[in-house]
């Protein structure tokens, strides 16, 4: 008997079901449109993270945790291939970094946000999984705001371990500050349980940066928390590995525990951000100006 073939799932369905942006032809990527889809750019880098793991690290745990959010909630969400060169000229000194100059990496990203935006896509994600991208993603996002009708939000992986206050407290074996900065307890861990093959298992070991061992109140840096008045200056002059924190403190169970976490927390904001209203400016001349604003945002309404 001849088997009767399954029909294809309507443009539709497709949308409201496959959560990677690439996978998505153009009339499909109308229906996400209509849909309301959140867009996720994970935003990473290719940069040293000691003897023990690979470069792609930033890369790795944002689009994983992006990915398991979209496995999720598929009908929430668009997940677009990862950013993968960041601002890291901090880094240079190991060799493997590749840095991507601050002035380009915003307008590169930009680019991005402001195609989406102009697609019909107004809710956008930049998930960063590199801490020195974050100024730079922070300004993306608020010129994204300025210049486009979309709303960006711009936010660290490891930040959604904060939401549940009682998370990371019975999770951190490592001391703060210090001990999650960088290839430490917490990328480890994550980089463990996501793609434990490309560990260098046997050359796991903890690293310290020197200049938390001051003991300043001002000059200090975490993951999760830095100095009022932090330098931040040439990785090497701090770190002769590259490792950041107590790394020989990951497990693969810690990395399970994480990235669950961060997944629970990422749908939960999506959920929130994909139906918040929009937030609506007001302009308070008396008299309408003249001219538009000099700097490429819209006029107002």
């Amino acid at each position: 008997m001849k088997r009767r073939k399954s029909p294809r799932p309507s443009r539709q369905s497709r949308a409201a079901t496959e959560y990677r942006y690439e996978k998505l032809t153009w009339p499909e990527i109308n229906d996400a449109i209509a849909l309301g889809k959140v867009c996720i750019v994970p935003c990473g880098a290719i940069e040293q993270h000691g003897h023990h793991l690979p470069l792609d690290v930033d890369v790795v745990c944002p689009t994983g945790i992006a990915r398991g959010a979209g496995e999720n909630v598929p009908g929430k969400l668009l997940l677009l291939p990862p950013i993968c060169y960041g601002y890291t000229g901090h880094v240079m000194d190991f060799p493997g970094t590749i840095n991507s100059h601050s002035t380009h990496f915003i307008e590169h990203v930009l680019d991005v946000t402001k195609s989406l935006a102009y697609h019909g896509f107004k809710k956008i994600l930049l998930l960063n999984g590199h801490g020195s991208n974050m100024p730079n993603l922070d300004l993306v996002a608020r010129r994204t705001n300025l210049e486009t009708d979309a709303e960006c939000i711009a936010a660290a992986w490891w930040n959604l371990l904060t939401v549940d206050r009682d998370f990371l407290p019975r999770w951190r074996e490592s001391k703060f500050p210090g001990g999650c900065s960088h290839a430490c307890e917490l990328e480890t861990s994550l980089y463990l349980y996501l793609d434990s093959d490309h560990v260098r298992h046997d050359k796991i070991k903890s690293g310290t940066i020197s200049f938390n061992d001051e003991n300043s109140p001002f000059n200090w840096v975490d993951l999760f928390g830095a100095g009022p008045a932090t330098l931040v200056s040439w990785t090497s002059s701090y770190s002769d590995t590259g490792v950041l924190g107590a790394a020989e403190l990951a497990t693969p169970e810690k990395g399970r525990q994480a990235y669950e976490e961060a997944v629970k927390q990422l749908v939960r904001f999506v959920t929130w951000f994909k139906d918040r209203p929009k937030d609506r400016r007001k302009d308070f001349h008396r008299k309408k100006p003249t001219m538009p604003l000099p700097w490429g945002q819209r006029p107002a309404p």
